[in-house]
């Protein structure tokens, strides 16, 4: 049942308006949430597949399942990663406030609706720039509650960041907060879809529904994650300006000393900087957009895993 979970009229005689599928019935109940950032697509494809999943296999459903493909409708129609209307993330305003500015009383509605819940999965891609692996990203406060379930998602990695990362405004901090356990969820790059990591995230929903006893059918096995601290996570940067192109594969074990990529000088020719891994270890996230400055991130390589 597609419903309306927030409406605001816009100046131009047009409303926004945020819309879930809801899909069964019963006590227990997940929340499958995407498009924060209307630059990140990835989340689309799962809804998309997940949708169609459910209505065709409903039988096999106990409970309920809420998916809001959209929450930032008008950032996805016209590609860019806020709200056109403030040009403000969406996801630095929660829990928002009823009585706030049109996007806080948003971030305040769907904090309403969402909460409660027995789960949310909080789907984001990179931005423009970078390939991320699929992962799930967890505050080390709540990691006890919640490393056991995302062990069900059929993610890569697991990576726990410490406290001082974590952005209390966003939409998973605040419903962590208030006692629904949120994942998050990050793969891919942004204004991209990468089917290969939506039907691995989707077979990782029905594994994790299948867990909270509201999926009777038959799932894939799921690999068991590599699980990761702050401290395990080594940050590549670059030194100069110039044109980064890689030499390294991302999702691929590199070893100590291995060459990442240079940094290029289309004008002159010559080589910048040549760019080498500070570990050997799992390269989980690598530079996707070629155009670099100094202290742009390059890659994140997981030291020491397998």
């Amino acid at each position: 049942m597609i419903s309306e979970v927030v409406r605001v009229p816009l100046a131009v005689g047009e409303d926004f308006v945020i819309e879930k599928n809801s899909i069964g019935q019963g006590e227990k109940r997940v929340c499958v949430v995407t498009g924060t950032h209307g630059d990140e697509l990835e989340g689309q494809y799962v809804a998309w597949r997940l949708a169609a999943l459910l209505q065709q296999e409903s039988s096999h459903l106990r409970g309920r399942v809420d998916i809001y493909p959209a929450l930032n409708p008008l950032g996805i129609s016209t590609m860019t990663r806020g709200m056109p209307l403030c040009d403000l993330d969406m996801n630095r305003t929660f829990p928002g406030d009823l009585q706030g500015a049109m996007s806080e009383y948003v971030a305040a509605r769907l904090i309403e609706d969402i909460a409660n819940a027995d789960l949310c999965i909080d789907i984001h891609a990179s931005n423009i720039f970078l390939r991320e692996l699929p992962q799930v990203r967890i505050n080390e406060n709540t990691a006890p509650s919640l490393v056991p379930l995302a062990r069900h998602l059929n993610m890569d990695l697991i990576w726990i960041h410490s406290a001082a990362t974590v952005l209390e405004s966003t939409l998973a901090h605040s419903l962590n907060t208030l006692g629904t356990p949120t994942l998050v969820v990050e793969m891919g790059i942004g204004m991209r879809v990468s089917p290969d990591y939506g039907e691995q995230l989707l077979t990782g929903i029905l594994s994790l529904l299948s867990h909270l006893g509201m999926w009777d059918a038959p799932v894939m096995p799921v690999a068991p994650p590599i699980v990761s601290s702050d401290g395990a996570v080594f940050f590549v940067n670059a030194d100069v300006p110039g044109l980064f192109f890689p030499s390294s594969d991302h999702h691929t074990r590199v070893t100590e000393g291995q060459e990442l990529g240079v940094i290029a000088d289309p004008l002159t020719g010559k080589v910048r900087q040549r760019l080498c891994s500070p570990t050997t270890g799992l390269l989980f996230t690598l530079r996707e957009y070629p155009v670099v400055y100094e202290g742009s991130l390059i890659a994140r390589i997981l030291g020491g895993s397998q």
